[in-house]
C-alpha cells in the first residue's frame, strides 16, 4: 500500500472534491498532464488498497431546498439493528444511516438516520414512516434537528500534501 508522487499529486487535485463538470476525471488529468485512463486506474488502486477510503456526492441539501434536516436516532434491539438499519439507509429521504454503541445510562440510541425534508412536517412524516418500518424492534426515539450549516470538507494533509 505505497503511494508515489504521481498519487501523491492526485491526493492533492482531488482534495477539495472532482470538479464539477460532465467528465471529472478527464479535467483532473488535463490538471496533471496524465492520461485520463492512467488517473483512473490509479485512484482505482488506490481505492481498494484502503488509501481513498470512498468516491461520493456530498450535496449541499440546502441548495436542493432540503431546508429541515434531522438526526433521527432509535434504540433498536440489537439482534434486528444490522438488517432494520440497512432498510432505513436504503429510504430515498435518508441521507446516511449508521450504528453506533450506546452510551448508557443516558444515551440508549443505536441506530442513526439523518432525514432531509422541505419542512418539519416532512421530516416528521418521513420519522413516521421508518419508526413503521422499525416496528416492535423499536424501544425508543428522538431526532435532534440541524441549527446550522457545518462546513464539510475533504481531506486535508499535514504540511501542505
Amino acid at each position: 500500500m505505497t503511494i508515489d508522487a504521481t498519487d501523491r499529486k492526485i491526493l492533492t487535485a482531488t482534495a477539495s472534491g472532482l470538479p464539477l463538470s460532465p467528465t471529472p476525471y478527464a479535467e483532473v488529468a488535463a490538471w496533471l498532464d496524465l492520461p485520463e485512463d492512467e488517473l483512473i486506474a490509479r485512484m482505482a488502486r488506490m481505492l481498494e488498497d484502503g488509501v481513498i477510503r470512498r468516491i461520493a456526492v456530498a450535496p449541499n441539501h440546502y441548495a436542493l431546498g432540503m431546508v429541515a434536516n434531522g438526526m433521527s436516532v432509535w434504540d433498536v434491539s440489537d439482534d434486528a439493528a444490522e438488517g432494520l438499519g440497512t432498510q432505513v439507509g436504503a429510504l430515498d429521504f435518508v441521507s446516511h444511516c449508521y450504528l453506533r454503541p450506546r452510551a448508557l445510562p443516558g444515551w440508549p440510541y443505536n441506530l442513526f438516520a439523518m432525514i432531509h425534508g422541505t419542512s418539519r412536517d416532512e421530516v416528521e412524516a418521513h420519522r413516521a414512516e421508518i419508526a413503521r418500518l422499525l416496528g416492535p424492534a423499536c424501544r425508543a426515539s428522538d431526532i435532534l434537528y440541524s441549527s446550522r450549516i457545518l462546513k464539510k470538507t475533504g481531506m486535508r494533509f499535514a504540511n501542505g500534501g
